[in-house]
């Protein structure tokens, strides 16, 4: 049995109301049929949640957002591509609350705003453009310097709210899908900044769950997110007011390379592919981006017999299929 502090620290955490829970639970037995069989194959559908279009970062932003609140903040500031999901997200807790949104995205002004871009600018979000991903940090901090000086009360929210406390939300997350069916042999997802993945293994390890958790990267860099979910997991012990390395040291942290094509954003014939699979046989949407990517992944592993016909492998939607209106 887990100890009860944890737990109670976990309940205990501050949150908004901006999702419905628990997110479906389905099947996705035409897609099994499709493949010729293999493992029984599950979709945990935070794609469904209907919050600002929804996705994994309603979950993550229902508790930064509750403590941005909290420390008195009228303005959030985040950062992502120009079609970022987590941006969406941002800028919609932002309007429901009554907040003004600063988005900085790397990339160009488009002519003629889309999918999340066009959602930006809907909930009210201002836009600032810069050139590429290194220059977001400084141009958030920039930007919370000139509104401080302004008299206004910033909060910074880091890319993906990848942060401990965001991470936290795939913690509870995980309390939710142990009361929804007897628990996978894997969980397969999309892992890009690292605190879904950090969260997901940090609640199996707190839930002495000995499901395998596979995160598949969108744009190859595996081994410096393996550090960074590493450093969310010591945060997420922290919160609960665990010595760090007491509980959570030394979880295996398994992220899959091969599958990011030519890069970030860039569609592969396998993701392709995997989102037409999906779309055919089960009438799910993947997101180009991210959850595509992932589901050739799983896709692969079981026509590559990695998987046992006799287990059962859960994949986490993580949302984001407004961009297949990119």
């Amino acid at each position: 049995m887990i100890a009860t502090d944890p737990i109670a620290a976990l309940n205990a955490v501050p949150t908004l109301q901006l999702g419905y829970y628990p997110t479906p639970v389905e099947e996705m037995s035409g897609l099994r049929l499709a493949l010729g069989g293999g493992p029984r194959l599950f979709v945990k559908r935070d794609d469904t949640i209907a919050f600002g279009f929804g996705g994994n970062k309603v979950r993550k932003l229902e508790l930064v957002g509750a403590r941005a609140l909290g420390e008195g903040a009228d303005t959030l500031i985040t950062a992502g591509s120009v079609q970022s999901n987590h941006a969406r997200v941002t800028a919609a807790v932002a309007a429901r609350h009554r907040l003004r949104c600063l988005i900085v995205a790397n990339g160009v002004r488009p002519d003629k705003p889309t999918a999340n871009a066009l959602l930006d600018g809907l909930f009210g979000a201002e836009v600032q453009y810069v050139g590429s991903r290194d220059e977001r940090s400084a141009a958030m901090a920039s930007a919370a310097s000139r509104l401080i000086a302004a008299g206004r009360r910033p909060h910074v929210i880091p890319v993906g709210a990848s942060t401990p406390l965001g991470a936290l939300a795939y913690v509870r997350a995980m309390s939710e899908l142990v009361e929804q069916m007897p628990l996978p042999d894997v969980i397969i997802h999309a892992s890009s900044s690292g605190g879904t993945q950090a969260g997901i293994l940090a609640g199996c390890r707190l839930y002495d769950l000995r499901t395998r958790v596979i995160g598949v990267s969108p744009d190859d860099s595996g081994e410096s997110l393996c550090k960074t979910i590493a450093t969310l997991i010591t945060g997420v012990e922290t919160i609960l007011g665990l010595a760090p390395g007491s509980r959570l040291a030394g979880l295996p942290t398994e992220v899959v390379n091969g599958f990011g094509g030519e890069g970030y954003g860039i569609p592969t014939e396998a993701s392709r592919e995997a989102i037409e699979l999906l779309a055919r046989h089960d009438a799910i949407l993947l997101d180009p981006t991210y959850t595509a990517k992932a589901m050739a992944a799983l896709i692969a592993y079981v026509r590559e017999d990695r998987f046992r016909d006799d287990q059962t492998v859960l994949f986490w939607h993580t949302g984001g299929q407004v961009n297949l209106f990119a």
